[in-house]
């Protein structure tokens, strides 16, 4: 016979907490992992209630550091970012301010150092293919189609 062990309210938030200060994190992540602990509803509104009021839970820092990183460290555009946080339940005011930790500038040129990049790479493959995939790469990574497009018709020019 398995023994199940009982665990205390305080004991998940402070577990919950943890969890938190190792990396922002959102409602929709938090209500995951407390799911795993078999809390009836009350006691999952005490513990969220806790980390907002002790800002171990901030969905606009959250939605911040989410667009920041996934940006500078994963090299995705701005609609795959969108689509991301949209899928952990963040609002779209949120999700604009999130996205305003980009800046315009340094991402259009980081777009267009890595297009300038993979044409390099791809060297002296046929023209029309060469486009269709620079397009289908970065489109997959989020970027805006006339962003891109526009870039390419520049590229296609030199």
């Amino acid at each position: 016979m398995i023994k199940k062990s009982v665990i205390s309210v305080d004991e998940v938030t402070e577990k919950m907490a943890n969890f938190c200060v190792y990396r922002d994190r959102c409602h929709y992540e938090i209500e995951q992992k407390l799911n795993e602990f078999n809390l009836i509803e009350e006691a999952k509104n005490i513990i969220i209630l806790y980390l907002i009021e002790h800002n171990f839970l901030n969905e606009e820092r959250y939605a911040k550091s989410y667009a920041r990183g996934k940006f500078n460290q994963n090299g995705w555009g701005r609609m795959k970012i969108k689509y991301a946080l949209k899928n952990k339940k963040i609002g779209n005011r949120l999700i604009q301010i999130g996205l305003k930790e980009i800046d315009n500038e340094t991402y259009f040129n980081y777009l267009e150092k890595k297009i300038f990049d993979l044409n390099e790479k791809l060297g002296d493959e046929n023209k029309y293919k060469k486009i269709q995939k620079i397009k289908a790469h970065f489109y997959q990574k989020g970027f805006e189609s006339d962003l891109v497009n526009g870039i390419l018709s520049e590229l296609v020019k030199i």
